[in-house]
């Protein structure tokens, strides 16, 4: 497997863009994703701007293959030809892609690591929250390990099974640890614990399109 590892301020900055390109070839783009910027447009003009569109306009072509929350940072490829799209998204769909992500959470967990299994679908009531629903969810599973522990919180590494949108966050919500930072699953007091969203895609690997080989992509994180 080849591992290419880009740490943040290693990464090459786009001219007037808050995100850097870690890798570049004919096929693929990957990048380091900052908080706070939508991977994608979301409804309304005034969710236009987003990742997608500012590579789309560097890197004609350029098109999402997956996607981080808005708040969430670190990496995510984009594919920059037809056929690679296609062979990228079936690989998420068919879960052959790996992922680790690094959180700090509120309290301090027992045990040095474990796993989460609690289904999960929209709450129609609360959106754009999701919710844990043993009837109608879908399933999810996360595996987590203790980085390290504080006083009053903990630093885990994620390693999601399934891949369920918010699924991490709602998950540590749900056996009472929540993101620090967290503005949609944090009390108040939790949110303004950190000045951001705690949670970062470190590692994402995939099966390179065109080589057929395993390749891995780092992004050190910035809290």
């Amino acid at each position: 497997m080849v591992v290419r590892f880009a740490p943040a301020e290693h990464g090459t900055a786009m001219a007037d863009r808050d995100w850097k390109v870690l890798h570049l070839d004919e096929r693929l783009i990957v990048l380091d994703k900052p908080s706070g910027m939508l991977s994608v447009p979301g409804r309304g003009d005034d969710k236009y701007d987003s990742l997608a569109v500012q590579v789309a306009a560097d890197f004609p072509g350029a098109r999402n293959v997956h996607r981080l929350d808005r708040d969430t940072s670190g990496v995510i490829v984009m594919a920059r030809d037809v056929d690679a799209h296609r062979e990228l998204s079936r690989q998420f769909e068919q879960r052959e892609t790996d992922k680790r992500y690094v959180a700090v959470v509120a309290g301090i967990l027992a045990g040095e690591s474990g796993r989460i299994e609690l289904p999960l679908r929209k709450d129609f009531d609360r959106p754009p929250r999701h919710m844990v629903d043993p009837q109608q969810g879908k399933p999810a599973v996360t595996d987590w390990q203790v980085e390290a522990r504080c006083a009053d919180s903990t630093r885990l590494a994620l390693i999601p099974q399934t891949g369920r949108s918010h699924q991490l966050r709602v998950h540590l919500q749900a056996i009472g640890h929540p993101i620090l930072g967290d503005p949609l699953y944090a009390p108040e007091s939790l949110q303004a614990a950190a000045p951001r969203l705690m949670l970062h895609a470190l590692e994402l690997e995939i099966t390179d399109p065109s080589s057929g080989e395993r390749i891995r992509f780092v992004a050190q994180t910035p809290f």
